[in-house]
């Protein structure tokens, strides 16, 4: 369990941005918890399989939330949580200090250290906690630039994907051609930001080295066999002559599946791409104030040293794990907002955000389209394909007959939120795959 990041962050934001009271900012939310939500069928389905997997049908007090009488909450149920309620408004009257200090301070740190797999979680980190403001990552793509998260998250990625894309596809119009590009950029720079991106207040990440056009266009032509093995390029060789691949150990750190994705544009042209985490559905299955705790430590490298090389992304004290959250934006030519983007999805949300960028940007699909497309996943020796529809069966099909370890999927976890920005008004779309919606609120 790491320090909850979130309720810091709001109130940076607030403090920073805000126009509106904070109590009124959180009233809505507050009023949510009082009245309850509708139970969706993706949610049931959802506390289903968790009883598989997870001890959230097991604790005493997630037991009760989420499966009253021991069953999973049915569909069209109202689940109220009125004790979440009461700890907005504790930090509606004292801030994010109410948080981070006092009853609910103590509270996280004691659930934290609960048997069994007791956590080292004290209230002196969780006091401690601060809010890091890091400058975007931000580079070319044609006449357009990408802007996103920097290290630790993954946006780095999004950039060498969609430039490695232009360097392997050429001018190919055969869907073929282009889709087997997308596959080997996506294999190129997954293996890059495994090996590289930590958090750079302990691990230099060379983060304008992988992005500079000498190096994407050296790392192009590193192109991988579909039956190879992907292994990271060495961007400081190439742009700076002094070797950076041999700092770090490998790091194939698996993500869960716990996020989500905003994408805004408000009346007067600001925008917010946000993507958070508790980590794993669910978290930890630890419970305390109405909310869940994370299981965000695992987010660290699972071997941090391998062949006597230390892992970019090793745990240690005050460091941040390394996420996959790749939320984007796109400015034209002109520095005018084109596009906002991002997905939830573990260490597939850097595949998910590419291919609807790309499809958006290079491929000319409507936002609707792009969000559909199936995902093609990338990472490492295997490519996933969601075959849902014929099209991905086809897809699938053609990348087997090129040589790739093709691993066929009914469905993927995506949660795409897009906006793009026309001339005379802004096309959105959610993914269908989960519950997202398009609204225009007035």
């Amino acid at each position: 369990i790491g320090v909850p990041g979130a309720v810091a962050l709001y109130e940076k934001a607030h403090k920073t941005f805000g126009r509106r009271p904070w109590g009124e900012v959180l009233s809505n939310a507050i009023e949510l918890a009082d009245d309850g939500f509708i139970v969706s069928p993706r949610l049931n389905n959802l506390l289903t399989r968790m009883m598989k997997y997870s001890e959230l049908d097991d604790r005493p007090d997630t037991g009760a939330y989420f499966y009253p009488g021991g069953e999973p909450l049915p569909v069209g149920f109202v689940r109220k949580n009125p004790v979440y309620a009461d700890t907005l408004r504790q930090v509606v009257d004292g801030g994010a200090k109410a948080f981070y200090t006092g009853p609910l301070a103590k509270a996280i740190a004691t659930a934290a250290q609960e048997e069994p797999r007791a956590g080292t979680l004290t209230v002196d980190d969780i006091a401690g906690y601060e809010v890091v403001v890091r400058d975007a990552v931000c580079g070319a793509y044609r006449k357009d630039t990408i802007c996103t998260a920097p290290p630790p998250s993954s946006g780095v990625a999004q950039i060498m994907i969609a430039n490695l894309y232009d360097r392997l596809a050429g001018d190919a119009t055969d869907e073929n051609v282009r889709l087997r590009a997308f596959v080997d950029a996506q294999r190129l720079a997954y293996a890059d930001r495994d090996h590289y991106v930590a958090d750079t207040a302990f691990s230099p990440v060379p983060v304008a080295a992988m992005i500079d056009p000498e190096y994407l266009d050296a790392r192009a032509g590193q192109r991988f066999a579909p039956d190879a093995v992907p292994v990271p390029g060495d961007p400081g060789s190439v742009v700076h002559g002094r070797a950076a691949a041999v700092m770090w150990g490998p790091d194939t750190t698996e993500e869960a599946s716990g996020t989500t994705h905003l994408s805004i544009i408000d009346a007067e042209g600001n925008a917010v791409s946000m993507t958070a985490t508790v980590e794993a559905p669910f978290g930890t299955s630890r419970w305390v104030g109405g909310f869940l705790l994370n299981n965000q430590m695992t987010d660290f490298a699972r071997q941090p040293v391998k062949d006597g090389k230390v892992a970019a992304n090793a745990i240690e004290p005050g460091k941040r794990p390394r996420s996959s959250m790749s939320p984007i934006m796109v400015f034209d030519e002109s520095g005018t907002l084109k596009m906002v983007n991002g997905s939830p999805g573990g260490n597939s949300i850097v595949a998910y955000v590419a291919k609807t960028t790309l499809a958006i940007l290079a491929w000319d699909q409507t936002v609707e389209n792009a969000i559909a497309f199936p995902n093609i996943v990338a990472r490492g020796e295997k490519v996933r394909v969601e075959t849902a529809d014929e099209t991905g069966k086809r897809i699938a099909a053609m990348l087997t007959d090129a040589g790739y370890n093709v691993q066929e999927r009914e469905g993927e976890n995506s949660g795409l939120h897009t906006i793009v920005v026309h001339p005379d008004g802004l096309e959105g779309g959610a993914d269908p795959r989960r519950e997202g919606t398009v609204e225009t609120v007035r």
